[in-house]
């Protein structure tokens, strides 16, 4: 990912305190075991934001989870367990400027895949390796698809990683086992696989909400303008670098945002389009 270089110091505390916000995009962000506990527990999500006609506090979606049971879990504790993982996953805050970015298109999304696979960016975009995955291991097998998934791929991957990652080190067998089984889970449950034992990828279709989503985070990531037609990060949505500026030019026709480019200089406006 390149990054836009700041003028100045004051600047540049504020680029990292940016990038930080978004994990995927941060190259030092850790790698998280959370998916060794449960997949990425999106319909539990759908279920949380159905119905709802603005984005809500941390406060009032812990209210929704906890208090009034709305995902029908059958003890307080369980619940308690729920959101937490639901909010490290999804962060679930109108005031966090990331999830206000993907309520929003959440909101904009016009079907069940569209909406699937914002979901699926977002979910990336708050776990580095998720992100990873899905740039390195997963992209090749969408843009092949369909082709097989195998839970061998993603144990190599996150073994790997240990010299970049050595946290993911420390895990145990089991752990490691079952975040590469989660992870599976969760690209299906996203709509880029299908299957149960065997699972084979799906290539995904190209829509106006997750490709929003993407520009939104990388800008909240501190990227210049000219780097978001290039960031590898659109790999998350099948696109190769080299597709960007003619998938944002496709939007731009379609009315989803609004796009032009001369020479070096990029108008990429997502807001009104």
């Amino acid at each position: 990912m390149t990054f836009h270089q700041p003028q100045s110091k004051a600047n540049g505390a504020h680029a990292v305190a940016r990038a930080a916000a978004v994990a995927g995009l941060d190259p030092a962000a850790p790698y998280s075991s959370r998916l060794s506990a449960r997949s990425a527990l999106f319909t539990e999500l759908h279920q949380l934001l159905d119905g709802e006609t603005k984005a809500l506090t941390s406060a009032e979606y812990r209210r929704r989870v906890v208090d009034e049971n709305r995902l029908a879990k059958p003890s307080k504790a369980a619940r308690e367990k729920l959101w937490k993982e639901l909010k490290a996953r999804y962060r679930l805050d109108a005031e966090d400027p990331l999830f206000a970015a993907f309520w929003t298109e959440w909101q904009r999304s016009a079907s069940e895949p569209e909406r699937s696979l914002t979901a699926y960016v977002f979910f990336a975009l708050n776990d580095r390796l998720v992100t990873d995955l899905g740039l390195e291991l997963l992209f090749p097998l969408l843009r092949r698809a369909p082709t097989d998934i195998r839970l061998a791929d993603v144990l190599a991957f996150i073994e790997r990683a240990y010299r970049l990652h050595p946290e993911a080190r420390a895990w145990s067998d089991e752990t490691r086992v079952a975040v590469a089984q989660k992870y599976m889970a969760s690209i299906r449950d996203f709509g880029l696989a299908r299957g149960t034992i065997r699972k084979t990828s799906v290539r995904p279709a190209l829509y106006g909400a997750p490709m929003r989503l993407l520009v939104r985070a990388l800008r909240l990531a501190g990227v210049a303008p000219l780097d978001i037609v290039r960031a590898p990060a659109f790999k998350l949505l099948c696109l190769d670098t080299t597709e960007v500026i003619d998938a944002l030019g496709e939007m731009n026709r379609a009315g989803a945002l609004r796009f032009r480019m001369q020479g070096d200089v990029v108008d990429l406006d997502v807001r009104g389009a």
